[in-house]
């Protein structure tokens, strides 16, 4: 069974940038789990860094699916949440409704048995069209940016890639269009791997560029698609179209010919 799922986004034009209004999107459900597009900028749930008044992903699904409430290993603070999503980054979720479904979901996730593809927009041409990173990802010490030069909490993590397209702005700036494939769920781990082999992800502000360009309004990863098995052993695809602020900072790039 294969998925897709298009997006209703209003989005407002300004010279060289853009704004966007929207909110998450169903893309599927039935009496076990809701799939969702979030946008980004959306937080999936509060943490102890975040503000008590922000809305979140969790707000939105309590009004739509209030039987997730008492779901999950954390129900309080994120009912239903079976993984997340990095705040600036948009894309598919899977939600529990259920806590036995949330338990095989989990246990899914955490034997690798779920294949996660994102759309990533880094800096520069890589030197492959296709590839792996495999670099162990770990805290560095005082801090809790994740880095492969960690001293904390070190874990293997494996990234795959295939390069869509090789893309240029009028500046004369080069990127690649790639997907993205992680086999392992470490935190920031798309992020982390490309700054590491020095292709940092447009828009992302703590391991990416000092400055990046002014039409990059927002992190340039987008979680695509999830494929997986279901309890009765048939296999779903659910896919994510990309927003329209995705989709709008593309169309101001065009093939390089380098």
């Amino acid at each position: 069974v294969l998925i897709r799922q298009r997006s209703k986004v209003r989005f407002l034009r300004r010279p060289l940038y853009i704004l966007f209004m929207t909110e998450p999107t169903t893309i599927y459900e039935d009496r076990d789990i809701v799939a969702i597009n979030k946008p980004s900028g959306l937080l999936v749930h509060l943490s102890a860094a975040s503000s008590k008044h922000e809305p979140t992903l969790v707000d939105w699904l309590l009004k739509r699916y209030p039987e997730i409430k008492n779901v999950g290993d954390d129900p309080v603070t994120r009912p239903g949440i079976v993984h997340r999503l990095d705040k600036a980054t948009s894309g598919i979720m899977l939600i529990a409704r259920n806590q036995d479904i949330f338990l095989f979901l989990k246990s899914l996730f955490a034997s690798r048995q779920i294949q996660k593809t994102y759309h990533a927009l880094v800096y520069g041409e890589l030197a492959k069209r296709s590839g792996t990173i495999e670099q162990p990802i770990g805290l560095l010490s005082g801090s809790t940016k994740h880095s492969v030069h960690g001293q904390k909490m070190i874990k293997e993590a494996r990234t795959d890639y295939k390069v869509l397209e090789v893309l240029q702005d009028g500046a004369g700036n080069i990127f690649s269009y790639a997907e993205v494939s992680p086999k392992t769920g470490r935190t920031h781990q798309i992020r982390v791997h490309f700054a590491a082999i020095g292709h940092s992800l447009v828009g992302d502000p703590l391991y990416g560029r000092r400055h990046d360009p002014e039409w990059a309004t927002r992190l340039m990863l987008h979680a695509f698609s999830l494929e997986f098995k279901l309890r009765d052993g048939n296999r779903i695809k659910l896919e994510a179209e990309e927003p329209e602020d995705f989709k709008e900072i593309l169309k101001l790039l065009y093939p390089s010919h380098n």
